[in-house]
C-alpha cells in the first residue's frame, strides 16, 4: 500500500509499505478513505517529536471502511464506514472510565506518533470498540474527517475547559483549523461576544463568516487595547489560546478579567513565560489538555443536524499520491490560504 512515511526532521516520504494485519483481537484494518494533516503533524515533520521512530506512517485523522475485523470486536463488521478517532482507548483502565481517553494506559494519542497511523491506504485501529464511530448517512464524508480530532478538541479543551457560559466575552487566539472550532461550538453556549485574534487576514474574515462577532489583526494592532475597546477595560470572561507559541500565550495572560478562564489549546514545543506576579490575584482558573474525544458522539449529532458550518474550512483537496505536496501547502498556510486540506485515496 501507498503511505507517507516519516524519517526525521523535515524528511517524509510517499511510499509503498506492507499494508497491515490484526496483530490483537480487539484491532481492526480499516480502508482509509479521507485523511488530512494536523498541525500536530507539521510539528513532527519539523523535529518537534524526537521520540518518534523512523519510518513511521504519519496521521491520526480520517475516515474508512472497515475491511477486516479481531474475534474480539463485537460492536463493528466489515464493510461498515466508520469515522477514526485520533485517540484510542481501551475503554477500561483508570483514566477510560473516567472518560480521560487521552490518558489510556493501552492507547491514548498513539496513531501516526507510536504507531502507524491514518495517511495511508490502510491502518490498523487498535480497541476498535472504543475507537471507531459510525458515520451517519447525513454527513458528508469530508466534513465527518474534521470530527477526528480539530473539532473536539476545540470544542472540549477550547470552550467546555474555558467553562463557556451564556452572555460571556470571549477572546479566541489563533484562527487556524483548531481555532475555528473553538469558534464554531463557542456558539453552542451563546456566549455574547466572540473576539478572534490572528496575524492573517483571509483567516479573520472566514471567522467573521463562521460566527466571530469582532476581529483583531495582531500584527497591525495593540491587541490589549483593541481588546478593551470591545469588552471594557478588565478583558474577557475567557480567553482561548489555539496555536502553541509564546507570544499567543502572552496575549491571553494580558486580556483576561479577575475570575477568568484562560484555557490552553496549543500544543508547546517551547517555554513561555508564566506571570504570576501580576495573575495570582486574579482569581484565575488556567486549564491545559489533550482532547479525549469523549464529546465526539455528541458532536457527530449537532453536526448531523447541520447546526455547524464546516465545508468553508475545507481550502483544499489532494489525492494521496500528491500528498507530499500537500504537506508543503500546509507548511505554506498564510501564502496558500491553506485552512484544512482533505487527502482522498485514489
Amino acid at each position: 500500500m501507498k503511505a507517507l512515511v516519516y524519517y526525521g526532521d523535515h524528511k517524509i516520504a510517499l511510499e509503498e509499505r506492507p499494508k497491515p494485519t490484526i496483530i490483537k483481537p480487539t484491532d481492526v484494518i480499516v480502508k482509509v478513505l479521507k485523511t488530512t494533516i494536523c498541525g500536530t503533524d507539521l510539528g513532527i515533520y519539523k523535529g518537534k517529536n524526537p521520540e518518534i521512530e523512523s519510518g513511521r506512517i504519519l496521521g491520526h485523522e480520517g475516515i474508512g471502511i472497515i475491511e477486516e475485523v479481531g474475534p474480539s470486536v463485537s460492536q463493528f463488521k466489515k464493510g461498515e464506514k466508520v469515522l477514526i478517532s485520533c485517540i484510542t482507548s481501551c475503554g477500561s483502565c483508570e483514566y477510560c472510565k473516567k472518560q480521560m481517553y487521552a490518558h489510556c494506559t493501552d492507547g491514548g494519542w498513539i496513531l501516526g506518533y507510536m504507531i502507524d497511523g491514518v495517511q495511508a491506504e490502510y491502518v490498523r485501529i487498535p480497541h476498535a470498540d472504543n475507537s471507531l464511530h459510525r458515520i451517519p448517512e447525513s454527513i458528508d464524508d469530508e466534513i465527518a474527517v474534521l470530527l477526528s480530532d480539530i473539532l473536539p478538541t476545540g470544542h472540549e479543551i477550547g470552550v467546555q475547559y474555558g467553562n463557556v457560559k451564556p452572555g460571556d466575552e470571549i477572546a479566541i487566539v489563533g484562527a487556524g483549523p483548531v481555532g475555528m472550532s473553538v469558534l464554531l461550538t463557542a456558539q453552542f453556549y451563546s456566549p455574547s461576544k466572540i473576539i478572534m485574534i490572528d496575524l492573517d487576514d483571509n483567516r479573520l474574515k472566514l471567522a467573521k463568516e463562521l460566527g466571530a462577532t469582532h476581529t483583531i489583526n495582531s500584527g497591525t494592532t495593540n491587541v490589549e487595547e483593541a481588546v478593551k475597546e470591545i469588552v471594557g477595560g478588565d478583558g474577557v470572561d475567557v480567553a482561548i489560546e489555539a496555536v502553541g507559541i509564546p507570544s499567543t500565550w502572552d496575549i491571553c495572560q494580558k486580556i483576561v478579567k479577575p475570575g477568568a478562564h484562560i484555557a490552553n489549546v496549543g500544543v508547546h514545543g517551547v517555554k513561555v513565560d508564566f506571570d504570576i506576579q501580576k495573575l495570582w490575584i486574579k482569581n484565575l482558573t488556567i486549564t491545559t489538555g489533550l482532547v479525549n474525544t469523549n464529546t465526539t458522539p455528541m458532536l457527530l449529532k449537532a453536526v448531523s443536524s447541520n447546526s455547524i458550518d464546516l465545508k468553508k474550512m475545507i481550502t483544499h483537496r489532494f489525492p494521496l499520491s500528491e500528498l507530499e505536496h500537500a504537506y508543503q501547502v500546509f507548511l505554506n498556510a498564510a501564502e496558500e490560504k491553506a485552512l484544512k486540506i482533505i487527502i482522498t485515496n485514489e
